[in-house]
């Protein structure tokens, strides 16, 4: 009988708390994988615009936060025995960031998620449970990194909300050096493993610190079309898209032969 085929090696990109995570769960799930962030994760230079940003909340309609590390740094800024305001809505673009908030004291009734069998996990997906919502006059703000998309903010704005932003944290290139210079070397040369991105910024990382155009033998798994675009123009030969869940993730990295 022929042995099934193992799945290649996962090299797992996300900021270093997230992508230990996702290599537990990927290896519970029988997966050989390895972390090697492609973004670091600073704190905001603007620490006075994250406490206003508190102090505002009990006026606000709506908090979007963009990903898990901005629910964790903008907690981590909250005033002593302060306790999320009720009726104040507490957005996320999927499960991950949607679960943070929990964890960080948002009850759960309060919190918005894209639908679990959404096609995608991002702003487009939760416009869909907000969209139909009044939102004349209200105030609405965004959590997040150093910039990033206007999309949602745009469509709040364009329903009548005025929108605010603060950043939470920043996002930084990693500095590889020593051993994390070796794996990184290691990870590039052998073109056996299976990068899984969750940003395009961090295809550009990747990039930087291991040069462009090398990757025409390598194989990516984006988590979003965006991604998957910016990892074809990076050159990777081969780009899978999974639905999005965990369970679907698994799936797809099955499917693909050593």
């Amino acid at each position: 009988m022929k042995a099934a085929a193992v799945p290649p090696r996962v090299v797992v990109t996300r900021p270093a708390a997230q992508a230990a995570d996702w290599v537990r769960r990927l290896r519970s799930a029988g997966i050989d994988a390895v972390a090697l962030p492609l973004i670091e994760i600073a704190a905001a230079v603007d620490v006075a615009a994250i406490e206003a940003a508190w102090a505002s909340l009990a006026t606000r309609r709506l908090v979007f936060f963009v990903s898990p590390n901005a629910v964790l740094h903008f907690f981590a800024a909250r005033p002593p025995g302060s306790s999320w305001p009720s009726g104040v809505g507490a957005a996320a673009p999927g499960p991950g960031s949607a679960a943070a908030l929990r964890q960080a004291g948002v009850p759960a009734d309060h919190v918005v998620e894209p639908a679990a069998d959404s096609a995608s996990f991002d702003s487009e997906s939760v416009w869909l449970r907000l969209q139909e919502r009044d939102w004349r006059g209200a105030s609405a703000l965004i959590v997040r990194g150093d910039g990033g998309r206007e999309w949602l903010a745009d469509r709040l704005s364009e329903a009548g909300a005025s929108v605010d932003a603060v950043g939470a944290y920043r996002r930084v290139a990693p500095t590889f050096s020593g051993t994390d210079r070796a794996r990184l070397d290691e990870l590039v040369a052998g073109n056996d493993s299976l990068w899984l991105f969750s940003s395009s910024e961090a295809i550009g990382h990747l990039e930087a610190a291991a040069g462009a155009g090398r990757w025409s033998q390598a194989r990516a798994i984006a988590s979003h079309p965006r991604i998957a675009a910016r990892a074809r123009v990076a050159g990777f030969g081969r780009v899978d898209e999974p639905a999005p869940g965990f369970a679907a993730l698994v799936a797809c990295i099955q499917s693909i032969g050593p």
